[in-house]
């Protein structure tokens, strides 16, 4: 059975931002049926940043209290928050911050790296369209409904982040988070949206 290296607990108790930079470069690992599917994590956004209110955010909802739909995200750092979107999408994110307080990190896009005549199989596109963007890189990696509280610091689960190569600050671009619809001002531009420079599998 392949092994998974998790990143501890300890790298999501940190502001959504701080680890949205951070997560740049490390590797999200799925384990599927006996095989590693894995990609360099090219693209994030960061959502209540330091438990601040942020109108972008699911956890706006019910007053800034835990509903059923996000009480993963008020929970302890380090779990998968999942959920469905338009009625076709699952979205991946990984809970930050401190437990209570409301902390997300969306995984925008992936470089494929391990694993890739699985994605092949689950995208049936050419490969540029594998995992650029967040809806296509869930659908890749198998990662659904049934994963939403995954322990991603278990190195006995399925769903996993590890380490990966240094990225140079240099490379890191920010700008505004996508597809917020009609969020107000100051958060609809909050520059919270990170990606590597130059990578080719960045959403589009």
């Amino acid at each position: 059975m392949p092994e998974l290296a998790p990143l501890p607990q300890s790298f999501y108790a940190r502001s959504a931002c701080e680890v949205a930079q951070a997560l740049l470069g490390k590797r999200l690992v799925r384990l599927l049926d006996g095989e590693r599917i894995a990609g360099m994590i090219v693209e994030t956004e960061a959502y209540c940043d330091g438990g601040a209110p942020d109108l972008a955010c699911h956890a706006t909802a019910n007053q800034y209290r835990p509903t059923a739909r996000t009480a993963v995200m008020f929970g302890p750092p380090g779990h998968a928050y999942v959920y469905f979107t338009y009625g076709m999408h699952w979205m991946f994110n990984v809970v930050t911050g401190r437990e209570g307080e409301a902390g997300a990190v969306l995984v925008r896009a992936l470089e494929p790296l391990e694993g890739e005549f699985v994605m092949a199989r689950h995208r049936n596109r050419p490969r540029r369209d594998w995992t650029s963007g967040p809806a296509k890189l869930t659908k890749a990696l198998a990662i659904d409904r049934a994963l939403h509280g995954a322990n991603l610091f278990d190195p006995t689960g399925v769903l996993a982040i590890e380490d990966g190569p240094p990225i140079d600050p240099a490379r890191i671009c920010t700008g505004p988070r996508i597809g917020l619809g009609k969020t107000p001002e100051p958060w609809l531009s909050m520059p919270w949206r990170y990606w590597l420079d130059g990578n080719p599998f960045v959403s589009r």
